[in-house]
């Protein structure tokens, strides 16, 4: 999808003093150096869907500028059309690297469109989280959370109290949007289901819709603002950017305490990258302390969130690791192939009972 809900609240949080551990230097390794040296002999990196708005890229781009003397240029566009863009241009090509859904990493490997490199952090990224060869890795993650306006007297906690309100439940393009489709896989996973047992999800949100309560209105500052939001599943991520954007209390973050599901964002090397040692070198920094606090800043759960140590004022952008408990990891491959078929039973199920 392309980084439509990146209405990135103004970072408040004062550019994090780096340090030579914090990031990739020529004193890192000897392998390190000889990386940077390459990188800097190529003179740029060119990324695809990695906007400065997205996840706080705008920092890591910054000091991958300032550091490496790297230039940079992103176009934003979606996890389906940045393959596209590997694909069509062939050896020809003109991205060096890109962010998918997770769910695309599995289909770039099998289209054999990108390259590996694995970060000198592997060790410390999840196996669920991560290609075994380092053809893919999520530098962040995105847990299913609810987005809870303040006006509404008793807010819900978990998937099972909202069929006890009276509430709306906004979702906007289930069957083809990955984060209201990763709300029904959340709902599932509460209910006893999971990647190859939808009907769960979709069986609760017929209920809401039984009930007059789902409303086809994407969360997103605008909608809030105007009080057109009233409870929304969202990537947490989303959720508390969105929540600081409009500001003050009018709207509260929480992940559902009976189930949800983690998923995030791949970083993938296109095979036929122009200056793969700069897209190497890239990924290197997003895995390194200060790349992983530069995405943290962007209200986006690292990876190595439980590795690192985030400033005060960072963690405070984040949910408390507690609330996570009842989060499952994604299995990406599964997924990948049992998610086109939301579409169908969306509406079979639950737009015909609206």
């Amino acid at each position: 999808m392309t980084r439509v809900f990146a209405f990135a609240a103004p970072l408040l949080v004062a550019a994090t003093s780096l340090s030579a551990q914090s990031y990739p230097t020529a004193d890192t390794s000897p392998e390190i150096a000889d990386l940077i040296a390459a990188a800097k002999q190529e003179g740029a990196v060119s990324s695809v869907g990695m906007p400065d708005s997205w996840a706080n890229w705008k920092d890591s781009w910054a000091q991958i500028t300032e550091h490496y003397g790297l230039g940079h240029f992103d176009r934003d566009m979606s996890s389906a059309q940045e393959l596209a863009v590997f694909e069509n241009e062939g050896t020809n090509g003109t991205a060096d690297i890109g962010d998918v859904g997770v769910e695309f990493g599995p289909i770039a490997v099998s289209r054999d469109l990108v390259q590996p490199y694995k970060p000198t952090t592997w060790e410390q990224i999840p196996a669920w989280a991560k290609d075994a060869d380092g053809m893919w890795a999520m530098p962040y993650t995105g847990t299913m959370a609810f987005v809870i306006s303040s006006d509404i007297e008793t807010p819900p906690s978990s998937w099972a109290d909202l069929l006890e309100g009276d509430y709306a439940i906004s979702l906007n393009a289930v069957g083809s949007g990955a984060q209201d489709n990763a709300a029904v896989l959340a709902a599932a996973i509460a209910f006893g289901g999971d990647e190859t047992d939808l009907m769960p999800g979709v069986e609760f949100f017929a209920k809401l819709a039984e009930q007059g309560r789902i409303r086809a209105n994407a969360a997103n500052p605008a909608t809030m603002e105007q009080g057109e939001i009233e409870v929304a599943p969202l990537w947490d991520f989303n959720a508390l950017n969105y929540a600081a954007t409009v500001g003050g209390d009018r709207y509260t973050v929480i992940i559902p305490s009976d189930g949800s599901v983690t998923s995030g964002y791949a970083s993938v090397i296109n095979k036929n990258a122009p200056h793969p040692n700069a897209a190497k070198l890239a990924r290197e920094y997003i895995f390194s302390d200060q790349g992983q606090i530069n995405l943290a800043n962007g209200y986006a759960r690292p990876i190595r969130i439980d590795h690192i140590e985030l400033p005060e004022e960072t963690a405070a952008r984040v949910l408390p690791s507690e609330q996570y408990e009842s989060a499952k990891p994604i299995d990406a491959q599964t997924w990948q192939e049992n998610a086109p078929r939301l579409g169908q039973l969306w509406q079979e199920y639950v737009l015909s009972a609206m």
